[in-house]
């Protein structure tokens, strides 16, 4: 029987991220464990970002704002920054200064408190594998991030996974250690009900793999 998640396991999903963490976060998320253990280039991350945000654009569960960072904008972009910890929040917003930024305090897991049909893409980058429960519980977060956009944008991003995916042995250790540490909750997240959890939400959906990193693209009706 699956067990439901606590209010603590969500916070600490997050937890990790601090100041002093978040200057090192570029480093080594996307020069070290993106490239190294999860094999996914960070130029394919950038190409997700580069084809799909929007004029009025929402980031969910933000980290560093390294990618909206080097996707090129027009200096005044709008942009709403959605996460439960405040030091990403006040990090990403100083980082993305040049631009209109609003930012808002919560749980994915929960209904955002922001206006329906206000955006018109949002992104769920990186950021899925550290949520608790496994996909039929966290898929939540699809149905949250797209009530917020419009009819015909695009809801997109990506996810670490543990199976149906190729996972190598330096990978796997890295994932029991995050797992066990609660960085992570992905030990149930596979390819396979990533694609059921899209596929009863949306009738268009693209999923690409790299390494063990899944990335999606769908299109809100």
């Amino acid at each position: 029987m699956a067990v439901t998640p606590t209010s603590a396991d969500v916070e600490a999903g997050q937890a990790s991220y601090t100041p002093i963490s978040l200057r090192f976060y570029d480093a080594m998320v996307y020069g070290l464990t993106c490239p190294v253990f999860w094999k996914v280039p960070r130029r394919e991350l950038l190409r997700l970002y580069r084809r799909n945000v929007s004029t009025e654009h929402l980031d969910i569960g933000v980290g560093s704002g390294y990618l909206l960072h080097h996707t090129p904008l027009p200096v005044g972009q709008r942009i709403t920054l959605f996460d439960m910890n405040p030091h990403c929040l006040e990090y990403v917003s100083r980082r993305l200064g040049r631009h209109d930024v609003a930012t808002c305090r919560g749980n994915v897991l929960e209904p955002f408190p922001l206006p329906q049909q206000s955006h018109d893409s949002a992104a769920l980058n990186l950021m899925l594998h550290c949520v608790p429960g496994d996909f039929g519980y966290k898929g939540v977060a699809f149905d949250n991030a797209a009530a917020c956009v419009r009819p015909g944008g695009t809801l997109f991003g990506s996810t670490v996974l543990s199976r149906g995916v190729p996972v190598t042995r330096r990978a796997r250790l890295a994932l029991n250690r995050l797992n066990a540490v609660k960085g992570f909750n992905n030990t149930e997240d596979s390819l396979a009900d990533l694609d059921r959890e899209l596929g009863k939400r949306f009738s268009e959906y693209k999923l690409t793999v790299h390494g063990c990193t899944a990335l999606f693209e769908a299109t809100v009706e």
